[in-house]
């Protein structure tokens, strides 16, 4: 998906994003800007999450809404042990 759509879809999913993660302020949805990096950032400082517990939470988010997707986000491969 090109950065223009994410962009447009972002706006969408802004509101959306603030009612998961009600700490994050309208300043960090616009630094986040619909890349996933920077909104794991954003809920591991105003949330006070560890890492992989934010990833997690964002993982959830993307299933449940499945047509909005975050800009580095890629399909999650199964470890091969």
């Amino acid at each position: 998906m090109n950065q223009d759509r994410i962009q447009g879809r972002w706006k969408q999913l802004k509101g959306k994003v603030k009612e998961q993660w009600g700490k994050l302020t309208d300043d960090d949805l616009d630094v986040i800007a619909g890349r996933r990096d920077q909104l794991l950032g954003r809920i591991q400082q105003r949330h006070g999450l560890a890492k992989d517990e934010a990833d997690r939470q964002v993982s959830v988010f993307e299933s449940s809404h499945p047509d909005h997707r975050f800009a580095d986000s890629a399909p999650r491969r199964e470890r091969a042990e």
